[in-house]
This record gives structure tokens, sequence and C-alpha cells, in this order.
């Protein structure tokens, strides 16, 4: 049986601990995201986007941190699990892309090699499966000459590049859900399409939910569905993406949204 929400978030709060005290990072959060939705998560740098996408995949540091809440996946609740579980399920149930994708990739492996790797960790195909399903990705992805791309190291490819492989990875392995943390910021106008019209058909064709992290409304506006607006460490509104544009409610959805038209008018 299908959960019918890919994930929920509830009650999910983040402090840092220095020495006795406790400053609170990311107050109470709840969050919905239905099957081949795009949930838009905005806010400005600090405001806790990151921090909750960390929060979700597990990856902060319970000795600094004190995380409480239920993060479910499918169902499936994922704030219990021990680390070699919740291993399995980054990347293959969750994806994730980041902003800065050189961090992805290790600088002395071929793309190819990576590539390969990551999908024999996650499915039991053969090498040489495993090497066709990746050169098939990145043709899908309109990348030029796949085995070139095969053949090369992380610092060798752009940004955009490096953005599309992630993207080519997660194709592969079907996450139900992938959180895309700022996938676009370094990216410039043309490569930065390319990258939301990939993650599109992500979502067309594998029915992938989209947790899109960015302080860009114009990305959002592109992909989401739903926008959640954040302002240091809370979510301050949530709405439909038409209704938010259109009829934003609170005062710092307004701030954004005036701040990307002036922005737009320098351009």
């Amino acid at each position: 049986m299908h959960h019918p929400n890919v994930l929920e978030v509830r009650g999910l709060q983040v402090e840092l601990q220095i020495e006795k005290e406790y400053i609170p990072l990311l107050k109470p959060l709840d969050l919905t995201l239905g099957r081949g939705q795009v949930l838009g998560l905005v806010g400005e740098s600090g405001s806790g986007k990151s921090i909750t996408c960390y929060a979700i995949l597990r990856l902060l540091n319970p000795r600094s941190m004190r995380i409480e809440g239920s993060v479910q996946l499918n169902g499936r609740e994922l704030s219990t699990l021990r680390a070699e579980d919740m291993r399995r399920i980054r990347g293959k149930d969750i994806g994730h892309i980041m902003q800065n994708p050189m961090n992805a990739f290790t600088p002395v492996f071929t793309i190819g090699s990576q590539f390969i790797e990551t999908l024999r960790t996650h499915s039991k195909i053969s090498k040489a499966q495993a090497k066709e399903q990746a050169m098939a990705a990145l043709a899908d992805m309109n990348l030029p000459d796949p085995v070139r791309i095969m053949n090369c190291y992380a610092h060798q490819l752009s940004g955009g590049m490096l953005q599309r492989v992630m993207i080519a990875i997660a194709m592969c392995l079907q996450p139900s859900l992938l959180i895309a943390d700022e996938p676009t910021t370094a990216l410039d106008v043309v490569n930065q399409l390319q990258v939301l019209r990939e993650l599109e058909r992500l979502r067309s064709e594998k029915g992938t939910s989209i947790l899109l992290i960015s302080h860009d409304l114009g990305v959002i506006a592109q992909l989401a569905d739903e926008v959640a607006v954040m302002k240091t460490g809370e979510i301050v509104e949530q709405a439909g993406v038409h209704e938010l544009f259109d009829q934003p409610q609170h005062e710092y959805t307004r701030m954004l949204l005036q701040a990307r038209l002036h922005s737009r008018k320098d351009a």
C-alpha cells in the first residue's frame, strides 16, 4: 500500500548546544509532501532552510545538536532508525542534490567510476549493466558525449554539468524524495533552466517528490506546486504557488517578492 504522503515532518526542531545553553536553530516545524509534488522552501540565507534539509537527512551532529520531532518517509519513521539503515535510505530513497556539486564527488576517481559504484551500492546489478544505465542517463540529460563525461574527474566539469550528473544519478536510483538544496545558485541562467527542466522531468517521468530549497523566488515559481516561506528558523507562511505570489499574507513574504521585483528591474 502506497502511503499518500511521501514526506511527513511533524514538530521537527533543532537546538545547538553551547556549554549549558541551547540555542534554537529550527523552531518546531511541520511539512507534508505528496507524491510527485514539488514543495519550495524559500528564505534568505541563514533562515534555517539547509538545517531543515540536514535534519531530514539526519546529517546533523547529534553531539552538539538537540534534534526532536518526527520525520516519516512513505509512512516509515526515520528519526529512530539506526545510522546504517539511514545511510541505506540516503541515496536510494532520498536523493540529495547539494549547492556545491564538487562536494558530492571524490576528486581522485572519475565521474564514471563513482556513478557506477553508486548504482551498484543501491541495486544488485553488474558493472556492465551499471555502466550502460549511467551512460543512458547522461545521454537523457542532454549532456554531450557521455563517454567523455564518464572519463572526466569532477574538476574537469562545470558546475552545471555536475548538477546534471547528480540528477542523472537520481534518475537511475529513482528516489521517492529528492532534496535539492539551492541546486541552481552557482549557475548561469542557461544552466539554471536546464537543471530545472531536468528536475521537472524527474518529477513527471519518475513521480519523484521534490523538496526544492532556494533563496530565489524565480526558481521556486518555475517548479513548485506549493511554497513554504522560512524566516529565522520557522515557517511563517505556506500556500499554493499562485496564491503565494498573488496574495502573500506575511510581511516577510511581501518583502521577498518586492526584493525580487527590484532585482529583476536592475538586471
